[in-house]
């Protein structure tokens, strides 16, 4: 691979990882909201704070989904320099369907759980991609200057 496709090809996956952090970034927002809903929920809330709660994860969910399409074309573009990259993030649907059904303290927890879980996982993998961009952007410095 030449200089200049070696530079072409740092930058295109450079730009799917910023891609990834939006979209990652995006969800991290929602699933916060979520979990603020949620702690209204379990202390006193009422049927309008826990139809919050789940319009936020359902939007944290559709998030996700583009955060894990995105993460596949980093994937790919980081394949394409030979860089390894797995970067995966989960949301437990039936959770939401149990609080809905069993609504209760424990489903609550539950869902309260899932959703701390899955912000840790947003936050594992947007503090990945943004080493990994670093690393893009020094080595894109390095080959730039030879």
């Amino acid at each position: 691979m030449t200089r200049e496709e070696t530079l072409k090809e740092i930058r295109e996956a450079r730009e799917a990882g910023k891609r990834s952090l939006m979209c990652l970034r995006n969800a991290q927002a929602t699933l916060n909201s979520a979990g603020n809903w949620g702690l209204v929920d379990m202390f006193g809330g009422n049927f309008l704070s826990g139809l919050m709660k789940h319009s936020k994860l359902s939007d944290a969910n559709r998030q996700m989904e583009q955060a894990r399409y995105a993460l596949q074309r980093f994937q790919k573009e980081l394949q394409d320099i030979n860089v390894p990259g797995n970067f995966g993030v989960n949301v437990s649907d039936f959770l939401v369907f149990a609080d809905f059904f069993f609504d209760g303290i424990i489903a609550d927890w539950m869902v309260q759980s899932k959703i701390g879980d899955a912000k840790r996982q947003v936050n594992e993998a947007i503090e990945r991609i943004e080493k990994v961009l670093g690393d893009l952007n020094m080595w894109e410095r390095q080959i730039g200057g030879m």
